[in-house]
């Protein structure tokens, strides 16, 4: 209702998992970046935790979404109710994987699971189990994932599995009984909620995807307020954002004030927190390196980029699907725009491949959503 009074061409605090209001804050890179590393080098287990609202679903379908526009052979399961019996849990995984078996035996349906992991494998691809709400998971669960995470070959892992769940998940490892999946945890990736500047940039991603073309409504002591009410948890920024843009198209009030994000927060049921900003950590760079070049090779138009794997062995995958997408000059362009001395420093000045992955994956829902 609020939409063409703001300007937008969409709703821009939507709770649903839209692809082009991907934002990734530095916790969220780091996540995003795991997950795929351990998809595409075929890591085996991956683990990703976070408080309630902090934006793990979110993460696991922009994982499959980036999986699923590449043009290789990459086949996923997305569990989001892990709340099953051993045997529902099976039934479901073949469900997902589309696995055809008439046979309620489960020697039978692991027999025809492993069958198309192996062919899945011998195409050059992978197959990969997102279990959402793993907190929910019982122990004999937890004990059947890692049955099934043992298939491998002399390859590497056949079926690629990523955990996500609240910080439940971590207590629940510790288990004595669990301490055999614990060591098979090839990555570990944990979400926390925004700082004030994440925060402030997070909202003006969000409305300048909804095609906001003016200033933001949402000034910088508004945006202080809603941090101090929402505690940076992305879940309930995208609430009282949407309540105070609603607030003020029914008082005609084109700038967003303190007060109606008060007045938001009450309604919600929302008291003030005293939040501390998060300490900001270094990152560590995915495995995935910008092309060896010098600087002025961008000029080279015809190069093709090379992504080099910490993992010889399993890095076909990322390699291929990169370079099937990619020109290096994509990759140096940015280099391009900076001083030759500041070039020291790649990892600042280049976009990793997770960068091209992700506006890669914008650029095609945009266009679907435009269709």
């Amino acid at each position: 209702m609020y939409l063409s009074f703001y300007g937008f061409k969409d709703e821009p605090f939507r709770l649903t998992p839209d692809p082009r209001y991907l934002h990734l804050s530095e916790p969220h890179r780091a996540a995003l970046t795991a997950v795929l590393e351990g998809i595409f080098y075929r890591k085996g287990l991956v683990m990703l935790t976070g408080p309630i609202g902090t934006g793990k679903t979110t993460l696991v379908h922009s994982a499959l979404q980036i999986i699923s526009d590449r043009k290789m052979p990459i086949k996923s399961a997305l569990l989001f109710n892990p709340v099953l019996t051993r045997d529902e849990f099976l039934e479901m995984m073949l469900e997902e994987f589309e696995v055809s078996c008439s046979s309620s035996s489960k020697p039978r349906r692991l027999a025809a699971l492993h069958q198309m992991l192996l062919e899945t494998q011998r195409m050059g691809g992978t197959a990969v189990l997102f279990v959402d709400e793993a907190h929910l998971l019982t122990p004999e669960l937890l004990e059947e994932i890692r049955l099934l995470g043992n298939a491998d070959t002399h390859e590497g892992k056949l079926l690629q599995i990523v955990l996500s769940g609240q910080p439940e998940l971590l207590t629940i490892m510790q288990r004595k009984e669990l301490s055999a999946l614990q060591q098979r945890i090839a990555a570990r990736a944990n979400l926390r909620p925004l700082s004030v500047s994440e925060t402030n940039v997070y909202i003006a991603e969000r409305l300048q995807s909804a095609g906001l073309k003016g200033p933001s409504p949402f000034p910088s002591q508004t945006i202080e307020v809603l941090h101090a009410f929402s505690g940076g948890v992305p879940r309930l920024i995208n609430l009282m954002c949407d309540g105070c843009l609603a607030t003020g198209f029914r008082s005609q009030q084109c700038v967003i004030h303190p007060q109606a994000v008060e007045e938001v927060a009450s309604s919600l049921g929302v008291s003030r927190l005293d939040v501390t900003a998060p300490t900001r950590k270094s990152v560590r760079l995915p495995v995935w390196q910008a092309p060896t070049a010098e600087p002025n090779a961008s000029n080279d138009r015809s190069a093709k980029a090379t992504f080099v794997s910490g993992n010889n062995n399993n890095g076909n995958l990322a390699n291929e699907l990169i370079q099937r997408e990619f020109q290096a000059e994509s990759v140096l362009a940015l280099g391009n725009s900076v001083r030759s001395d500041a070039m020291k420093d790649r990892g600042v000045y280049q976009k990793t491949a997770v960068d091209m992955l992700i506006e890669s994956m914008k650029t095609r829902a945009v266009g679907r959503g435009t269709n």
